[in-house]
This record gives C-alpha cells, sequence and structure tokens, in this order.
C-alpha cells in the first residue's frame, strides 16, 4: 500500500497548493449554490481536477468516487475524494477546512490521507501500518469517562429533515460531555478524533467523501467508528459515531438510548 499512499499524499499536497492560492483572494472565487447551504466554488473543482489527474496517471484502472464529478467505474480499486471539505468554512475565510481522500479495496477501505493546507498537517494512514500526523504515529486519546471528553459534531444544515433528531442527541450529549465543539470539517474533524484532539465525533447526513479517510485514520490509530446503530456501514448510511473506545461506547449508549 505504500505506493498508493504517497501517490495520495502527492495529490492532496497539490491540491492544497491550489486551496492556499484563493485563501488570500476570496473576493474572486465563484461560488455557486448546489442545493440548500451547500456551496461550490471553483477551487474545489480546480482542486478535485489535480487530485483526479495524479491518481489517474499513476493507477489508470482505478475507479473514483468523487465529490465534484461523481463516479467513475474501474477495477477492485476506488478511490474516494473530497476535494474541499468544508467549502463554507474556506468561503467565508473561516480556517478550517481539509483535503481528503479515502482508498477502498473491494469495497475495504485501506487507505486515508487528510490534509489542512492552512496548519500543513498532514494525517495519513494504512491498513495494517498505523496513523501518523507528519510522519509521528498518533494515537486516540485515553480520557476514560464522557464527563472529561471533549466531542465533536457537525450540525445537519444542508438537510433540516435531521434536526429534530440531531437535537435529540445533542440535548443528550452535552450535560454529560466537559464540552463540544462544531468546527464544520467532518474528515478534519475525525482526524482530531485519530489524533487524540477529540475524544469522540458524532455527525449524520454525511457523504462517503465526508468519511472514508477520517474512518480509517481512527482505526489505524486505535479508535472505534460506526453508525448510530452501532454497524459498519457509515458510508452508507452516512450517520458515523467514533472515538477512543471507552468514549465511543458512551456515545454509543447515549445515541441507542434516544
Amino acid at each position: 500500500m505504500h505506493p498508493m499512499l504517497n501517490t495520495a499524499i502527492t495529490a492532496a499536497r497539490n491540491a492544497g497548493k491550489i486551496i492556499l492560492r484563493f485563501v488570500d483572494r476570496l473576493d474572486r472565487v465563484t461560488v455557486t449554490l448546489k442545493s440548500r447551504n451547500d456551496w461550490v466554488t471553483e477551487v474545489d473543482r480546480l482542486s478535485e481536477q489535480e487530485i483526479i489527474q495524479v491518481l489517474r496517471k499513476a493507477y489508470p484502472q482505478h475507479g473514483i468516487l468523487a465529490e465534484e464529478s461523481g463516479a467513475e467505474a474501474g477495477n477492485e480499486f476506488c478511490w474516494i475524494i473530497d476535494p474541499l471539505d468544508g467549502t463554507g468554512n474556506f468561503v467565508h475565510g473561516f480556517p478550517h477546512f481539509s483535503v481528503s481522500i479515502g482508498l477502498q479495496y473491494k469495497g475495504e477501505l485501506v487507505l486515508g490521507v487528510v490534509y489542512d493546507p492552512i496548519r500543513q498537517e498532514l494525517f495519513t494512514a494504512s491498513k495494517g501500518h498505523g496513523a501518523q500526523l507528519n510522519n509521528h504515529r498518533i494515537r486516540v486519546s485515553e480520557t476514560p469517562r464522557l464527563s472529561q471528553a471533549l466531542i465533536g459534531t457537525g450540525f445537519p444544515f444542508k438537510n433540516l429533515a435531521y434536526l429534530p433528531e440531531y437535537l435529540s442527541i445533542f440535548a443528550a450529549i452535552f450535560p454529560k460531555a466537559s464540552d463540544v465543539r462544531r468546527a464544520g470539517s467532518a474528515a478534519l474533524d475525525l482526524a482530531y478524533v485519530a489524533a487524540g484532539r477529540l475524544d469522540g465525533f458524532w455527525e449524520a447526513s454525511l457523504k462517503p467523501w465526508d468519511l472514508a479517510a477520517g474512518i480509517v485514520l481512527i482505526r489505524e490509530a486505535g479508535g472505534l467508528s460506526s453508525n448510530f446503530d452501532g454497524q459498519m456501514d457509515c458510508l452508507t448510511r452516512g450517520d458515523v459515531l467514533a472515538g477512543n473506545p471507552k468514549i465511543y461506547k458512551r456515545l454509543l449508549e447515549v445515541i441507542q438510548s434516544i
């Protein structure tokens, strides 16, 4: 897997350079509204084109599932790409967004890269080889109790039908946790769980490209992830719950009690 990881890193870094070129001239960026609260910019598209070009050059037979251009059939490998996770943050100049690249092999997630171009933080993981941040090994936190835990979340801002369920979950978790954060890039939030910066995370109404890389990072960093039912089909369901083993278990108990 190492050559593929290196290729994904190259693609993510190249995309990050494109994003950074536009950070200081946001007034010139073309922004389009795909649907309610769902933004896409020319930067998303340029970043995605660069990622696909790098991956296609190295692995022309691989499949691709990308946020902006959709699915392209291939062999048993499939790259899952979010060229700019946190577009709303980017558009407003809020410096919390990322490039996310995951890889499936025969349906199993085996590789993940999340890159924060602002902080130049590169989170990487491949199956059986652990997770790293800028080439240093990372692990999930050892926080044992929910009352001590810093939990991340994401609002269902694109689909308000999920709002009542979300508010019920939030109302159950918030009083039990040390505090809750909502930063606006699910891929980067999941990377933070892998690095121990967040003890747990939950969000609904997500897409495969929001989740793929982060799930690999958390697993390889010693954490656990699932959907709200405790099953592993996060990519198809779109809801994710993750954390260190103890916090994950406690969050799952709270969510399933609702």
